[in-house]
C-alpha cells in the first residue's frame, strides 16, 4: 500500500519547536511525546541543584504547569530546550533567593545511590569495580553539590540539557564569557575532587 505523500509525520518524529507549536494550536497530544522527552532531565537539574527529591517534585510539576499556561504566548526564537531551562533556571534562582543553599547529598540515602548509579554505566560487576564505582560516584555527587549555585547551574545545563555555551549564557542572562568562566571553574573544581580521590 502506499503511502499519500500529505500524510502527516506522527507527533513522536517531530521537533520539540515543532510539537510545542502543535500543543500551542490546540494540538493536546502533542505534549506527551514532550513531556517524555524532557522530565526525566528536568528532574535531573532541579534535584542535583537542590538535593531534595521532593523539591524536585514539585518544581517539576510547577514548571511543566507553567509550559502548559505559556503554550499560547510560545514562539519560536530558540531551541524548545532552551526555553525550558531557561524557565528552570529562573525557579532555581527564586528559590535560593527565597532560602539560603543548603548542599548535603546525604551519600546513604536512596536518591543518593540511585543518582550515583546513574553517573557511569555498568560495565563490570566485580566487587571491587563496583566499591570503586560508588565511591567515585558519592565524590563526584558531594563535588557538584559543593559548587557555588551559579557553576552549578552552568556546569548542570550543560550536563543534563546538553546546551551549548550560547545557549546556557542565555538560559542564565548572562555574557557567554561569565558562562564560559563559569564552566571553566566548575570543570577545574571537579578535576580536582577526582584527582584527590585517586
Amino acid at each position: 500500500m502506499a503511502v499519500n505523500a500529505l500524510t502527516p509525520a506522527p507527533l513522536s518524529a517531530l521537533k520539540d519547536e515543532a510539537l510545542m507549536c502543535a500543543y500551542a494550536a490546540g494540538e493536546a497530544a502533542a505534549f506527551a511525546p514532550l513531556y517524555a522527552r524532557h522530565c526525566q532531565r528536568l528532574w535531573r537539574y532541579f534535584f542535583r541543584n537542590t538535593a531534595d527529591a521532593a523539591l524536585a517534585d514539585d518544581m517539576s510539576q510547577d514548571l511543566w504547569f507553567a509550559v502548559v499556561d505559556g503554550a499560547a504566548s510560545y514562539e519560536v526564537r530558540s531551541k524548545f530546550t532552551t526555553w525550558l531551562f531557561t524557565m528552570a533556571h529562573h525557579r532555581l534562582v527564586d528559590h535560593w533567593r527565597r532560602r539560603k543553599p543548603t548542599i548535603s547529598l546525604n551519600e546513604d540515602s536512596e536518591e543518593a545511590l540511585g543518582l550515583a548509579d546513574s553517573l557511569f554505566a555498568a560495565s563490570g560487576s566485580e566487587p571491587e569495580y563496583c566499591v570503586d564505582r560508588q565511591l567515585t560516584a558519592r565524590a563526584l555527587l558531594a563535588a557538584v553539590a559543593s559548587l557555588p549555585p551559579e557553576q552549578r547551574a552552568c556546569f548542570l545545563l550543560q550536563v543534563e540539557a546538553d546546551m551549548s555555551l550560547a545557549e546556557i549564557a542565555e538560559a542564565t542572562g548572562v555574557s557567554e564569557e561569565t558562562a564560559k568562566s563559569r564552566l571553566r571553574y566548575a570543570r577545574a573544581k571537579l578535576r580536582t575532587a577526582l584527582q584527590e580521590l585517586r
